[in-house]
């Protein structure tokens, strides 16, 4: 069942205030290094998901500069025909056009919700082929393809078939292979260009198992994990990451997140985590790098039977053979919807005696691990630190829980009572009555069966849209959501008796159904103060914040004149330049936005037909100039407009 968030425009409607946020303030300009030519070869195209394999989202383009960027302006628009009604008949959430495209052979290719694979000209954005694959959508409530993946064989002849491929996933648990000239499938790759990946995961039943992300290819390899459904039963489909010849299609490995004990050969155990984030990779050091998320049984840690050793992790796996090098574990027996949501993103950590190759994940707790790329060892000081007991199965709960000393939190690790927010008296008095009445503990509160306080709520945190990396400033941008949720677990024996009528997830196989929504007050407003989204700036150098402001306001969740700067609730990630600046849309108002990266200061922002909850890319088009480009379709869980919008500027 999708959470929805209401229009805020009730409660803005009765009070236009002012608010003093947190803001760019008086911030010293960060110490900027010169690119070394390696890194400006690196990040000069997009052929990757998050830019380069490691997901830094950064370009060495520079054309657009904080002196220039405010003459941007639109240059093309596609749209993708997927916002149409009857495209989607039997889905009961709409279409999220969620993508990243990627830039090769002078051609954007991209994904539309619906798995469209297209091709379009970088400089007029006229379409050159697509691609229809057609997936059954009955029963989705995630209908999204976030990114394609390239690869390309220097050695084939020229003009051969296939020599350059598109590898894409489906919402139905396909893997293909198209080529990338002429959107033709691949018919040397699986049965006739793509794999059905359900075929050797026993009971899939529908909509409970879909490709979301991007493939990631490592040579000629192509591996995926997938998003297997959330809260519907303990024997979804397991979670197993499989990588496979990127010329035949044959599976190469696989590796699935139990204890080695726990596997067995030649069948994969249901309800293991899965892997649904972007995954990123070393093609140098042979190395993928998987974000896990949670068991079956979600909201409930009884009888996982050690299926949790690997959730809630980012997990090194050997490119070539799937053997585990190492894993490093940030949530213990997660029952939070607390799994890795993001691409693990690989830095240059600026050591003390020198750069040390490091992999930095975001959470949804707005913790950030940084860790050894090589080895995983933590190069900023973690903590064990105890953790609240109590729930139905406490005997399942970690004692501990990993706490990040540094880099600083991205999102307030605790709420109080003080924290309450209201746009009226009664409003607020509300929230505050609502907050004493909860199961609270601070983060990692168990979840009961009373109503529990989860805060960060299930969105994060951090979430999908990840973090991006600036390696000449050393600073990692990051943009977070603020609204608590409420979790409640709802005994199978009341679900079941007769007239039971309230709207649960059912969590079948456990012996708790759930029930979940955001803190909201009377008036639709989030709890806690605003703002309820930010952009944070964290140096590397030192592992604290260089600056922090409000992402985004309330236009399109409120009337005029009642458009605030409050930082409101995000879904996407940012781009940066080497000129910088960074480029982010995410927020519900539908524009896309430029920050100064040095002081986080807003330079220029722009309109989008639809909310861009989305990560924008950039690229230089063989007309010399440099384009930004971002998805804007809206998402209409968070109340933004909806749209099926690519949208490219450039400077005059």
């Amino acid at each position: 069942m999708p959470i929805r968030f209401p229009s805020l425009a009730p409660a803005l409607a009765v009070a236009c205030f002012s608010l003093t946020g947190c803001g760019a303030g008086d911030v010293p300009p960060v110490q900027r290094e010169a690119l070394p030519p390696v890194l400006a070869e690196r990040h000069a195209d997009w052929r990757h998901y998050g830019g380069d394999e490691g997901g830094a989202r950064f370009v060495s383009h520079a054309q657009i500069t904080p002196d220039n960027v405010a003459t941007l302006q639109p240059a093309w628009t596609y749209h993708t025909g997927d916002l149409a009604p009857e495209t989607f008949p039997d889905a009961f959430n709409s279409p999220a056009l969620q993508v990243t495209p990627i830039l090769a052979r002078n051609t954007l290719y991209l994904c539309s919700p619906r798995n469209r694979v297209i091709a379009l000209d970088p400089v007029t954005g006229e379409e050159r082929w697509h691609y229809d694959a057609d997936p059954a959508l009955v029963g989705l409530y995630s209908v999204t393809c976030r990114g394609v993946a390239f690869h390309e064989s220097p050695a084939a002849p020229s003009g051969q078939a296939c020599a350059a491929r598109i590898l894409a996933g489906t919402l139905d648990g396909r893997l293909l292979a198209l080529d990338a000239d002429s959107g033709q499938p691949c018919r040397d790759f699986g049965e006739s260009g793509e794999i059905d990946l359900t075929a050797d995961l026993g009971d899939v039943r529908p909509a409970e198992y879909a490709l979301t992300s991007a493939p990631t290819v490592v040579g000629d390899r192509v591996v995926v994990g997938a998003h297997v459904a959330d809260l519907r039963r303990g024997g979804v489909p397991s979670g197993v990451v499989r990588a496979f010849d990127v010329h035949s299609g044959k599976q190469v490995w696989d590796w699935e997140a139990l204890p080695p004990e726990q596997r067995v050969e030649g069948s994969y155990l249901p309800g293991t985590p899965n892997a649904w984030a972007p995954f990123s990779a070393d093609s140098e050091r042979g190395l993928v790098f998987i974000p896990t998320g949670n068991p079956a049984g979600d909201y409930y840690g009884g009888e996982r039977n050690g299926r949790d050793t690997f959730g809630s992790s980012v997990v090194a796996l050997d490119a070539l053979t799937g053997e585990r090098r190492w894993s490093y574990q940030t949530v213990h027996h997660d029952i939070w919807d607390y799994d890795v949501p993001s691409q693990p993103v690989l830095i240059d950590y600026p050591g003390p005696e020198g750069p040390v190759p490091a992999l930095v994940q975001a959470t949804k707790m707005g913790f950030l691990f940084v860790l050894n790329r090589e080895t995983g060892e933590p190069l900023l000081p973690i903590e064990e630190r105890p953790a609240p007991r109590g729930g139905p199965a406490p005997e399942a709960l970690s004692p501990t829980q990993p706490w990040p000393v540094l880099p600083d939190p991205l999102h307030p690790t605790e709420l109080t009572e003080d924290d309450m927010f209201g746009f009226l008296w009664f409003d607020r008095q509300a929230c505050i009555k609502q907050f004493r009445s909860l199961n609270y503990a601070g983060l990692y509160t168990p979840i009961s069966t009373e109503p529990t306080l989860v805060y960060p709520g299930f969105m994060g945190g951090s979430n999908w849209g990840s973090v991006s990396w600036d390696p000449q400033r050393k600073l990692l941008l990051a943009n977070t959501s603020r609204v608590p949720a409420v979790i409640e677990l709802i005994p199978r024996d009341v679900v079941e008796a007769p007239g039971f009528s309230e709207r649960v997830e059912l969590q079948l196989d456990t012996p708790y159904a759930v029930k979940r929504r955001p803190m909201l007050s009377p008036l639709g407003a989030p709890c806690t103060r605003p703002p309820w989204g930010v952009l944070t700036a964290i140096d590397m150098t030192t592992g604290r914040k260089a600056w922090e402001v409000p992402l985004g306001g309330t236009r399109d969740l409120a009337p005029f004149p009642l458009w605030l700067n409050l930082g409101v609730p995000n879904s996407g990630g940012s781009l940066v330049t080497a000129s910088g600046l960074t480029f982010i849309a995410a927020a519900t108002d539908s524009y896309l936005r430029a920050f100064a990266t040095d002081t986080g200061e807003e330079l220029w922002k722009a309109r989008l037909p639809a909310g861009g909850h989305a990560t924008p890319m950039s690229y230089t088009g063989e007309d010399g100039a440099q384009y930004v480009v971002i998805a804007a379709s809206g998402n209409r869980m968070l109340g933004s407009r909806m749209g099926d919008a690519i949208v490219a500027f450039r400077l005059p």
